[in-house]
């Protein structure tokens, strides 16, 4: 009995795989961007009544119950106070609603995905010095279902002085691919968020990774759209401030962030693979506070 029931899951995730990854991922992937937007009622109404057959989606707390598109509803803003974010200035807070696929302490440049499929702070950064920054420091993934909130927000009071986009592809980023693909973070578009916190100095880096159905990547303080057709400058230098709180960008709709911080922070109570957070409550402890 035992083996027949997993052999069923196997089969289950075996499908799931095929059917998310095994596909022209990019050409997909444009093909929803293009759809997605479409303003027309009827085609409006039918995918957002599809999404909801398919997922849990709840749009209790969203600023506006009337959508132009999907796109419009995937994209949504809350209505005010929806979330409540943690004013504790020795916290840094989530920067989005998700669930945490892994966290935990960097081992040298080491961390994980997924249980078992371990990559390292080069492969996903590809620039040494940042991974001198973020050696032994500490880290939390935290992964967004298409059905969830999508925008994020400034973990603490920051400044923001530069964003480093690098292409790559759109490999669903749920835990049936994270362990079977090695290294999908370091495969995927994403895009490296450097920030300094205000006041402490210490560095903070949010990297948002696209995935299929997504690759695209929105962030209010440059005025260009970075996804899979982005052919600008790799390197984007910015000056901009955020409160905490304060919104920083959005998925189209919906994947992973991870959050790096240096050697001394530590995480905070309860936070664990499996939880799922809202944006705005406590991930991590800043030292020295």
């Amino acid at each position: 009995m035992l083996s027949r029931i997993l052999s069923r899951i196997v089969l289950q995730e075996d499908l799931n795989f095929l059917l998310t990854n095994r596909v022209p991922r990019q050409l997909l992937t444009r093909f929803m961007g293009w759809f997605s937007q479409i303003e027309q009622p009827l085609v409006r109404d039918l995918s957002i009544a599809t999404w909801k057959l398919f997922a849990d989606l709840d749009l209790s707390d969203a600023r506006k119950t009337e959508f132009r598109s999907l796109h419009d509803c995937f994209t949504r803003e809350l209505k005010p106070g929806a979330r409540q974010v943690n004013g504790d200035p020795d916290i840094l807070t989530s920067p989005s609603d998700g669930i945490v696929g892994a966290c935990g302490s960097i081992a040298g440049v080491e961390l994980f995905q997924a249980k078992g499929f371990p990559y390292t702070l080069l492969d996903l950064l590809g620039d040494p010095e940042l991974v001198e920054r973020y050696r032994d420091g500490s880290y939390i993934t935290l992964r967004l279902t298409s059905s969830m909130y999508h925008r994020f927000h400034a973990p603490a009071d920051c400044d923001v002085h530069k964003v480093t986009y690098i292409s790559g592809d759109t490999w669903n980023v749920n835990p049936i691919a994270l362990k079977r693909v090695e290294k999908l973070f370091c495969k995927n578009e994403r895009a490296l968020i450097e920030t300094t916190l205000t006041p402490g100095g210490q560095r903070i880096l949010l990297v948002p990774v696209a995935a299929i159905l997504v690759a695209s990547i929105r962030l209010h303080f440059i005025n260009v759209l970075l996804h899979i057709r982005y052919r600008g400058p790799n390197v984007i230098p910015c000056a901009a401030h955020f409160a905490k709180g304060e919104e920083m960008g959005w998925f189209q709709h919906g994947s992973t962030i991870i959050v790096f911080a240096p050697r001394g922070f530590a995480l905070c109570d309860g936070i664990a693979d499996g939880k799922q957070v809202r944006m705005g409550e406590a991930l991590m402890r800043i030292p020295g506070g």
